[in-house]
Parts: structure tokens; C-alpha cells; sequence
């Protein structure tokens, strides 16, 4: 029985030990983190325990509902309507449905029908790999026109990307147009959204309960400083504790972090994990009294607005959850090299409130009765031109028994935990056949 390790215990670490558990490996995970489950870890505010990050579950995420249902919380999932808001110009718009899209005064009604057959093409798009020869912008003013680009466009590339919206390929716009657009399938084109009762923490709870029992070794608090292929094994570095030596290692870390502690790998593999460019977000947690208008999602264009958008959770999870409060997420997100990143908390605090204040002016200081700040620094892969050909890192290393899984490999942009656990199963079952035939991967270079 091979002995593999996992670098990293995200949901994508996670799930991909337990599909090479089932295949008959013996997994150990390794998490520098003092507990399993990444960018879905729960926090606590103010005194209620909820998702340090804000999560939706859509009816088409298939491969996160059927992991879901293999954990045994399906019955657990809970779907509701939502409602869309739109800030432009200091003015907040609803956009829940189509009659309220003709009426959204900031667009011509030639603007509207140009945006909306936008939409419809790239939802029903399925060839995504020739958009990432077009450069984002130029394929959104072909479509959609200049004065919609300039408007509407323009600014949401920018609240999610910053400048590094000018090295994004059409096909990072396309996967969130896709994704979102699944969200309305069903009555009058409204939004339906889903969650697990008691967030990811649930989930998580659940989770590592399975692999506990189906014999997955999971060691937390453990950074991995150093991977070394030594032929036959690979020798992991923890700081100063013992070495630990196992058949293959899969590092499911960013491409840097996996760039830094593999040194036997070649420069033209570092060269290319250096190219991945990575976003990072810096997200605030807001409990607050009373309702803020009561959308779930409000996209922002304004650019004197401090965040990138406002996420009201409780517009879709029963208020009760949080004693009869609310519950916001106000993200910001950002390139590496932005001053954001060296604002304290308190900054944070200062900038966001003021910006939220002024979108809700009756918003009150006593009315807020918790704020708290998570930053990622590699949180998203940018999908820039000609991604998935000559940037996205292969599984397979020059390295006989190291290999490379992580959300860098999400070829179209549009990080979630749906494309998460898609990868972890297809990446899955490509491992499953190397790691039982390693002389076919010798062969094979």
C-alpha cells in the first residue's frame, strides 16, 4: 500500500484524500493551519459561529451536492429566493428580475438588450479555450459596446481584479457569467441559493469525521518547509520536528509556496508557478443589528466605494442563526502589490464603515455590534491569456514522486468550492493510476 501525503488540508486536500483512501492508499494530510479545511474555515462573531468567508451553494454545483449527500447532509441543505442590488453613482439599485433590468436607469434600453444577449451567449457557451486568446475587455466591448463596457463592465473587472483586469483572458469573465447564470433557472429568473444549516462548520465537522474513519491521518500545525524526491520516497521537512518520509507527496499549497519548499524542481517548473497570478482578498465579517436592504448580493461600480461588494448572508440564512441579527460580508479584493494589504484592522474597520455608511445612511455606529477582518494573500489564479497553455502548472513534476494539485489548475477563473472538489476528483483519478503504476511514469517522461 503506497503511503502518500497531502500538502495542505483545504476542502481540496481533504477531498483528495479520501478518493485516494478509497483507492487503496494509505493518506496522511499535513496542514500548517491549526485545523483542516481552508478558505472554509468558521469563525466566531460575536458570540455566533459562521464561515470566515462568505459561501453559496448554487443548483448547479453538482460535485459539491454530491459530496454533500456522500457525507450524509443533504438533508441538511437549505434553498432560498435572493434578491440583486446594484450601487452605481451613489444610487442603489434593485436588479432582481427582468422587469427591474429595464428599468435600471444608469443603461439605454439598446445598452440593456446588448448586456443581456451578452449574458445569454456566454451562459450557453461550452468552448471556452479560444476566449482565452481575447483579451477580457476587448471581447465585453465587442458584445456587450463601449458605453455598457465602460459602465458596467469596467468597473466590476476592476473591484475584482484590480489592473490585472488588463491581463485577463475573456474566459475568467465567462466562468462567472456561467455559474451565475445557473443561479436563475427557475421562476421568474430569480436567484436560487442554497447553504448547509450551521455553514461550513457543519460541513467540515462532518468531514473530518469520515476521513478519521476511513484511516486518513491528518496532522495539523504542521508547515511543510522542505519536499525532497529522494528516488524511491520523498522526505517532508516540518520545522524542526522529525522528518517524515512517505511513497509520493501531493502539494495542494499555491504555486509559490510549492515552488519554495520543492527545490529539486527544475527553472523552467519555477518559471512557470512564478507566472500564476495570483489575487488575494482582504474581508471584513459585519454583525449588525437590523437588516441593510435585504440582498443577499450588492454589486458595486462606484469606484469611491472602500469594498468590492456587499454580501447580506441573512437574506438568505434565517436571521435566528445569529439571534435575530445580521450578518454582512464586505470583501475587498486585491493584486499583491496594492498599499490595502498594510492597513491595520482598525484602518480597515474606519474605511469599510464609512463606505458602508454612506450606501446606507441610516446605518448607525451603536448598530453595529461585531467587525472582523480575514486577509488571503493568494487567494484566486488569474485566468490571464493563454491560461490553461502556458501557465497553469501540469500535475505531474519533473520530480518522480512529487506532484502538484491546487486551485491554479482551475483553468477558467472562477474559484469556488464546487470547481474545488471537481478538480480534487478528477485529479483524483489521475493520481489513482500513477501512484499504482509508478514505472508508467518514468516511461512516460
Amino acid at each position: 500500500m503506497r503511503e502518500v501525503a497531502i500538502v495542505g488540508g483545504g476542502i481540496l486536500g481533504m477531498t483528495l484524500a479520501l478518493r485516494l483512501q478509497g483507492q487503496g492508499c494509505r493518506v496522511t494530510i499535513l496542514e500548517a493551519a491549526p485545523e483542516t479545511g481552508g478558505l472554509t474555515v468558521s469563525q466566531r462573531i460575536a458570540g455566533h459561529t459562521w464561515d470566515r468567508f462568505y459561501h453559496v451553494i448554487l443548483l448547479s454545483d453538482l460535485h459539491l451536492r454530491g459530496l454533500l449527500e456522500e457525507l450524509g447532509l443533504g438533508q441538511k441543505l437549505r434553498w432560498g429566493t435572493t434578491r440583486t442590488g446594484f450601487y452605481c453613482d451613489g444610487t442603489l439599485y434593485s436588479l432582481s428580475d427582468s422587469l427591474e433590468f429595464l428599468r435600471f436607469p444608469p443603461l439605454s434600453l439598446i445598452d440593456k438588450l446588448r448586456l443581456a444577449a451578452t449574458i445569454l451567449y456566454a451562459s450557453r457557451l461550452r468552448d471556452w479555450k479560444p476566449l482565452e486568446r481575447i483579451p477580457v475587455v476587448d471581447w465585453l466591448r465587442r458584445l456587450s459596446g463601449p458605453r455598457t463596457t465602460e459602465r458596467i463592465w469596467l468597473p466590476l473587472l476592476r473591484s475584482k481584479l484590480g489592473e490585472n483586469y488588463r491581463r485577463a483572458s475573456a474566459a475568467f469573465i465567462w466562468a462567472i457569467i456561467a455559474r451565475m447564470y445557473a443561479a436563475r433557472r427557475s421562476g421568474l429568473k430569480r436567484e436560487q441559493f442554497g447553504y448547509v444549516e450551521g455553514g461550513y462548520r457543519t460541513v467540515l465537522e462532518t468531514f473530518r469525521a469520515r476521513l478519521e474513519s476511513a484511516g486518513v491521518r491528518t496532522l495539523t500545525g504542521r508547515p511543510v518547509t522542505r519536499v525532497t524526491d529522494e528516488g524511491d520516497r520523498v522526505t517532508l521537512q516540518c520545522g524542526g520536528a522529525e522528518p517524515l518520509r512517505f511513497d509520493s507527496a501531493v502539494l495542494t499549497v499555491p504555486c509559490g509556496q510549492a515552488a519554495a519548499i520543492c527545490p529539486g524542481l527544475t527553472d523552467a517548473e519555477r518559471a512557470r508557478l512564478g507566472s500564476v497570478v495570483y489575487q488575494g482578498i482582504v474581508c471584513a465579517s459585519l454583525l449588525i443589528r437590523r437588516p441593510l436592504a435585504g440582498y443577499y448580493i450588492t454589486n458595486i461600480t462606484d469606484d469611491r466605494a472602500p469594498f468590492t461588494a456587499v454580501i447580506e448572508m441573512t437574506a438568505l440564512v434565517d436571521p435566528a442563526t445569529f439571534g435575530g441579527h445580521t450578518l454582512v460580508y464586505l470583501p475587498r479584493y486585491l493584486t499583491q502589490g496594492d498599499a490595502f494589504w498594510a492597513l491595520s484592522d482598525t484602518e480597515v474597520r474606519d474605511r469599510f464603515l464609512e463606505g458602508l455608511t454612506r450606501m446606507h445612511p441610516d446605518l448607525r455606529p451603536a448598530d453595529v455590534l461585531a467587525f472582523q477582518v480575514a486577509r488571503v494573500r493568494e487567494m484566486l489564479a488569474v485566468s490571464t491569456l493563454n491560461y490553461s497553455e502556458a501557465v497553469m502548472p501540469p500535475l505531474r513534476t519533473s520530480l518522480q514522486n512529487v506532484f502538484i494539485v491546487n486551485s491554479a489548475q482551475i483553468p477558467n477563473g472562477t474559484l469556488n468550492v464546487n470547481e474545488t472538489i471537481g478538480l480534487a476528483e478528477t485529479s483524483a483519478m489521475t493520481l489513482g493510476t500513477l501512484l499504482r503504476l509508478p514505472t508508467a511514469v518514468g516511461a512516460a517522461r
